[in-house]
């Protein structure tokens, strides 16, 4: 097999077999951004009840793809560079693997061994953990080194998110490789340099979702009026720019003064809130059975995630004219 050369400019995703174990809802739409960037997939399911599902997944993420715009073939043209099956021996030409399993470091220990069993040493594996520190995972495998981190958002093929982690003991050529690949995928990667337990996302917004529950547990709000302010506020302007160019546009000095006061009362505590707690216990999952911090009928659950999907389209669309070098851009285009 061609040994990867981290340090090559010249990129062509078609040249680069990738493989995707672990076919759940994520594991779907990482798949059908692959495919649309031009790589052939070999797609596992350590489950055999994705077996049953994930083609179809894939197909209508495609079909919508296509009816959006995102990719210029029919489902089709991709579907025919994709492989499903339970044979991780199909993994020995893949040059790139991500592991998107459930969140146990003893089931992901497993595939981890099986993959490392079948693959080329040249060959970068990585999780698409959300919280589970990429340094930890690495112990797990026999080539540290070849370990990282890809932490994608759902769903995977319309958002620009990506964040690349290094662990302790990541190759860091390996991550600046990947770094490059992943623009052909259509994302604005942030590259994570140093590992740190939920990465950068998980824990600027866990901070969010901790104040939130402290907020309606202690009468202050309801959920319906936290989750109106995150909409209306941050929602509002978080697809143009994040935390600290927000501040740049409007005003560091109002911030500054108000986090002297601001900062101390904030919540800092470590124990699980117990609205999301109760929840859990009681077995709610949201959409997913019409119990969550909101109830749904069936009609009321399938309608939003309908609407979910088509707003996911609809905000890409209005990301896309706003990409992170837009005033570069414009500087540019002033100087002709």
């Amino acid at each position: 097999m061609e040994i990867i050369n981290e340090n090559s400019s010249t990129i062509i995703p078609a040249d680069i077999p990738v493989s995707v174990v672990g076919l759940g809802l994520m594991g779907c739409s990482i798949t059908t951004c692959l495919l649309i960037a031009g790589h052939s997939v070999v797609a596992v399911a350590p489950l055999s009840i994705d077996l049953e599902t994930a083609e179809n997944r894939i197909r209508q993420h495609l079909v919508q793809s296509f009816e959006q715009e995102i990719c210029s073939e029919q489902a089709d043209y991709y579907l025919k560079n994709l492989t499903i099956t339970e044979d991780y021996n199909l993994l020995k030409d893949t040059r790139l693997v991500i592991e998107c399993t459930l969140e146990d470091i003893t089931i992901k220990k497993q595939i981890y061994q099986n993959i490392e069993n079948i693959v080329d040493d040249s060959t970068i594996i990585t999780s698409n953990t959300s919280a589970i520190p990429i340094s930890l995972l690495q112990q797990e495998t026999r080539i540290p080194s070849r370990f990282l981190g890809l932490h994608w958002a759902e769903p995977s093929h319309t958002t620009r998110f990506l964040e690349i982690i290094c662990g302790d003991k990541t190759d860091q050529e390996k991550a600046e490789w990947l770094y490059k690949l992943s623009h052909y995928w259509s994302k604005e990667p942030t590259l994570v340099r140093k590992d740190i337990r939920g990465f950068i996302t998980n824990r600027l917004m866990y901070a969010l979702y901790r104040e939130a529950f402290y907020l309606v547990e202690n009468g202050y709000a309801s959920v319906d009026d936290v989750d109106r302010a995150c909409r209306n506020n941050a929602g509002y302007w978080m697809t143009l720019v994040g935390c600290f160019r927000w501040m740049d546009l409007t005003g560091i000095p109002a911030y500054h003064a108000v986090m002297k006061d601001l900062f101390p009362t904030l919540h800092n505590g470590t124990e699980i809130p117990k609205l999301i707690d109760d929840i859990v216990n009681t077995g709610g999952k949201g959409i997913l059975n019409g119990n969550g911090f909101y109830n749904y009928t069936p009609e009321e659950a399938r309608l939003w995630r309908e609407t979910f999907e088509e707003f996911s389209y609809d905000i890409r669309r209005l990301a896309l004219k706003y990409p992170v070098d837009i005033v570069t851009k414009k500087l540019e285009e002033e100087k002709k």
